[in-house]
């Protein structure tokens, strides 16, 4: 495999196609694993080595206009680890579907998971060439690199070379950019924000981020009080005077007055008023919603009541209805 391609394409990739991969990828995992409960002996418990992280397999597809590649999906593939081959009846009927839908959208390639390109995923790419001729390669590695900065993604083409007088097809590293619509950013955002996994509810999770916020401004308040003592402390002479500490001092405190601003105010109040109209609205639907509850209730009481004590009841009737129009519902004994 070389390092870098020469094709001179530009290759555009879309988050929904990351995430379709690593749920794929975190699907088959959770399924290979054995269950909580499964019997085993010590011996082997300590014996046994880890399992090795399951492969998963899948088509990704997307626009090609002149030389830009536009990786929009992906979905998912059956493989034989056996014969390293893949499913082609179960490849064209998921195709013909995808056509249905989105009929701009090509196959571009396939995906896979893992460190790094191995031999057998060449006999995939091949296949994958009777569809595009020149096919690309999504690699995701699911292994966490704490230092590690970029995506662990990795975009291969593939080119013909001679080596050693045989000519053959070598893995090719091409660059990417991350090519987001709005929709697709606000599903981002919603998963970013998802409540954790451990049982812990959104309120939970907001109580956390309220407290973050209240310990950043718990902190900032206790420097700015530092540096004012620090400041009296130099006006009563009580520490000598340094001129490029006071105008860092500046530097920082000209940048404290910019809340008091009429755009800020009126900004800060404009969204404070949404916020307490938001809160007030929901808390009309929710008594809303209540009082509807409570008025079924009570209707399909009078209903029963009525069925056993005939017109006998209609005297009920008004005297329920003046306690719903109050507020408060009183209860009569026959």
């Amino acid at each position: 495999m070389a390092s870098s391609s020469s094709s001179g394409l530009t290759f555009k990739l879309h988050p929904l196609v990351i995430v379709n991969i690593s749920d794929h990828y975190t699907r088959v995992k959770s399924q290979s694993l054995p269950p909580p409960g499964t019997p085993h002996s010590a011996a082997n418990a300590v014996d046994a080595l880890p399992p090795a992280p399951p492969r998963v397999f899948g088509c990704v597809i997307g626009i090609q206009r002149g030389r830009t590649v536009e990786i929009f999906n992906s979905f998912e593939l059956l493989y034989d680890p056996i014969t390293h081959s893949l499913d082609r009846a179960f490849l064209e009927k998921k195709q013909e579907l995808y056509k249905k839908v989105f009929p701009n959208f090509y196959i571009l390639g396939w995906y896979s998971t893992g460190s790094d390109a191995q031999e057998s995923d060449m006999l995939i790419h091949k296949a994958f060439m009777d569809i595009n001729e020149s096919p690309v390669y999504v690699l995701l590695n699911p292994l966490i690199n704490p230092t590690r900065k970029d995506l662990p993604i990795t975009i291969y083409e593939s080119e013909l070379h001679v080596v050693d007088g045989v000519p053959q097809l070598i893995f090719f590293q091409s660059s990417y950019t991350i090519e987001t619509v709005e929709a697709e950013r606000i599903s981002v955002d919603h998963v970013a924000h998802l409540k954790p996994s451990d049982g812990g509810s959104a309120a939970t999770q907001l109580a956390a981020h309220l407290t973050g916020i209240h310990s950043a401004i718990k902190m900032l308040n206790s420097r700015i009080r530092v540096l004012h003592s620090y400041l009296l402390a130099m006006q009563k002479g009580d520490v000598p005077s340094d001129n490029s500490l006071l105008r860092q001092v500046s530097s920082l405190l000209r940048r404290l007055p910019a809340i008091e601003s009429v755009k800020f105010q009126d900004d800060f109040l404009m969204e404070y008023n949404d916020t307490l109209l938001a809160a007030y609205l929901a808390m009309i639907t929710n008594c809303s919603s209540t009082m509807n509850d409570l008025v079924d209730k009570f209707n399909v009481a009078y209903d029963r009541h009525s069925r056993r004590s005939g017109r006998g009841s209609e005297r009920l009737k008004p005297r329920i209805q003046i306690g719903l129009r109050q507020g408060t519902v009183e209860c009569f004994k026959d």
